[in-house]
């Protein structure tokens, strides 16, 4: 770039880069379901929400016991081999729920979480004060609310959800179970009344079930063994409120090692579809996976070459020496000889310039016209010894090589040449 350009050449890739770089991460996020601000999900029970109600701090916990974590936005995520956690919200569809669990019967462990908080983000009407103590994602807990949801599951899986009453409260707060036993947060506690024999895994003072398994392939006849399903009913036990104390946050931990243990699994994927964070899969999710995201990146490198080299000249600048259109007989002529020679019609230029010599000839001679006959015998008399115009007129009308041409025209031009040395 030359010293005038309104930008110089570090100043332009500067643009290029910084433009190309935010294109790729747009198209990142568009593909990957994203998203900065906003509200969705806000208030929700789910692996991402760092609120009282939310699971954050189990996936945290969880990776801290050496398991590969995974938060799935993706329906293909119900579909691992490893143990699935679902914390499906309060007004959740049974039947989406029981898919679910009946699809993983022979694929998989589940641990199914029940919501209890009816959680709000921080009001308006706060005090500023109390209002900038709130971080982005925390909420207020309103109060708990049984789920209706499991009572709609087909048997093994139905089960009642149930809150206890406010004077069984005072027992009720306690718990035990997998040789661990604590307090929970709030003396509010949720408990499950099954259906059928299900096994208790952790129970209240009362006992109560807070915590129970189901053998999903009791009664199927198929010779492989099912996987258990394990559900929560008490969510304290592993939320991030309950997380606060050392006894709860080792019996979720002992939840997840009970389903992993038995079925040498390492892997656990936390479920958002249900939450309301699901996302298909599209073209740009699956560039920027593999085995795609070799061939992107290879693609990505490719054209940093090209912006590259983009930026390199290839030989000196061309510049122009003049202007485009020139005025002047000089460029007119110049003009129409470059016309001609992309014409390619060399054949054209015998005649008019024969008719050109004649014109000039006929002037030397003295004549009136420039007729080729006249002009043969005033030539005859002034130069005897020279070929006779119109034979050499004829020669350059009928020349078609631009070799052929240009002998016939010189030779035009000799006797020109001579008659203007005789004068």
């Amino acid at each position: 770039m030359t010293s005038g350009a309104g930008f110089s050449r570090g100043g332009v890739l500067a643009l290029v880069v910084g433009g190309f770089a935010l294109f790729l991460a747009a198209l990142y996020l568009i593909g990957s379901g994203e998203e900065f601000g906003g509200t969705r999900g806000q208030g929700q029970a789910h692996a991402a929400s760092n609120g009282l109600n939310g699971y954050a701090g189990l996936v945290r916990l969880v990776e801290a016991a050496d398991y590969d974590v995974a938060r799935s936005r993706s329906p293909q995520g119900l579909e691992t081999s490893g143990l699935l956690v679902l914390a499906p919200p309060a007004y959740s569809d049974s039947a989406a729920i029981t898919e679910i669990l009946e699809n993983r019967t022979f694929l998989g462990p589940t641990l199914v979480i029940l919501p209890k908080w009816f959680a709000v983000p921080p009001s308006e009407q706060l005090p500023s004060e109390a209002r900038d103590k709130f971080k982005r994602g925390w909420v207020i807990l309103n109060g708990a609310e049984a789920t209706e949801w499991p009572a709609d599951l087909p048997k093994p899986y139905r089960f009642t959800h149930e809150l206890a009453e406010d004077d069984e409260r005072a027992a009720g707060d306690r718990w035990s179970g997998l040789d661990l036993a604590g307090r929970l947060p709030t003396s509010a506690t949720m408990y499950a009344v099954p259906e059928a024999a299900h096994e208790v895994l952790i129970a209240d003072a009362e006992g109560r079930a807070l915590a129970f398994w189901v053998n999903p392939g009791e009664g199927i006849d198929d010779g492989e063994p099912a996987y258990p399903v394990v559900f929560l009913a008490e969510p304290d036990l592993a939320n991030n409120y309950g997380l606060a104390d050392a006894n709860r946050a080792a019996a979720a931990v002992a939840l997840v090692d009970w389903l992993a243990d038995d079925a040498d699994i390492y892997e656990v994927t936390f479920d958002m579809t249900l939450n309301g964070f699901g996302a298909s899969e599209n073209l740009l999710t699956l560039a920027f996976r593999p085995p795609f995201l070799a061939a992107t990146l290879s693609l990505l490198v490719a054209l940093l070459i090209v912006g590259w080299r983009a930026f390199q000249r290839f030989g000196p600048p061309a510049a122009p020496a003049g202007p485009d259109i020139a005025f002047g007989k000089r460029q007119l002529i110049a003009n129409g000889a470059g016309l001609i020679l992309r014409a390619r019609r060399f054949r054209l230029l015998g005649a008019p310039y024969a008719a050109l010599s004649a014109r000039r000839l006929a002037e030397r001679l003295s004549l009136a016209r420039p007729d080729p006959q006249a002009i043969d015998d005033a030539l005859a008399r002034r130069l005897p010894q020279e070929e006779p115009f119109t034979r050499r007129a004829a020669r350059l009308e009928a020349a078609a090589k631009p070799a052929e041409i240009l002998a016939a025209a010189q030779s035009l031009d000799d006797l020109n040449a001579k008659l203007s040395q005789g004068q």
